[in-house]
């Protein structure tokens, strides 16, 4: 591995770690609301929070280089805060990553709150639990396999995550040249072996955060039993 493949690596796992760190509290509370929401609207924001899910990488990509490029009013406002552009930087594609696996982490953790019940959260109110108390007792501990499945979910995915990152981050080498984007750049050096080993070692990190996680929910259901 090159020097500017260990860069790559490095940004993407960075990449990676600060998407699942924001997403975590986001994926719990929308889940969670979203779980014990009686709002007629709840099927319409869904659909929205999976369109970018569903919609091709370059127009999600093309739309979050217009909302955060220099002349929208998100971009304008970094640039007044830090001094820099929002697109193509480190923190345009962690924007960019967050909005595009919403749905990924936030899909488990809806279902494991739903799952908890209104049966349970009445009885722990009839015990005097307080709602935050008993969130924090009772309903957060039941779901969350199903939150750490959406965490890892989540950081797969923005591992492998291609199209959105080219067109928001640009391929910066060392700032956003992640290694989904070093693989592309060996294909089209016809350099086949060396995209290979890439691709090899996304797959095996990939495929080592899975396993840990079913590892995780077998214990945590053998502890149960």
């Amino acid at each position: 591995m090159t020097a500017a493949d260990a860069t790559a690596l490095r940004l993407s796992l960075l990449l990676a770690l600060a998407t699942v760190a924001i997403l975590l509290p986001m994926a719990i509370g929308l889940g969670r609301w979203l779980a014990i929401t009686r709002w007629r609207g709840r099927p319409l924001l869904e659909a929205l929070l999976f369109l970018p899910l569903l919609l091709p990488p370059t127009v999600v990509g093309l739309a979050l280089l217009v909302g955060m490029g220099p002349a929208s009013a998100i971009g304008q406002l970094f640039e007044a805060v830090t001094g820099s552009r929002l697109v193509f930087s480190f923190a345009g594609i962690v924007v960019a990553s967050v909005l595009v696996n919403l749905p990924l982490a936030m899909q488990p953790a809806q279902r494991a709150f739903e799952a908890v019940g209104d049966d349970l959260r009445a009885a722990a109110a009839s015990c005097g639990l307080s709602p935050f108390a008993a969130f924090r007792k009772v309903e957060l501990p039941l779901a969350w396999p199903g939150i750490a499945t959406g965490a890892v979910l989540a950081f797969a995915h923005t591992l492998g995550e291609f199209g959105v990152v080219l067109m928001v981050g640009g391929a910066i080498p060392g700032e956003t040249a992640t290694l989904s984007l070093a693989i592309y750049d060996r294909v089209q050096a016809f350099d086949m072996a060396g995209a290979g080993r890439l691709a090899l070692l996304l797959t095996a990190i990939s495929v080592l955060a899975i396993t840990l996680l079913f590892l995780l929910g077998r214990r945590e259901g053998g502890a149960r039993g």
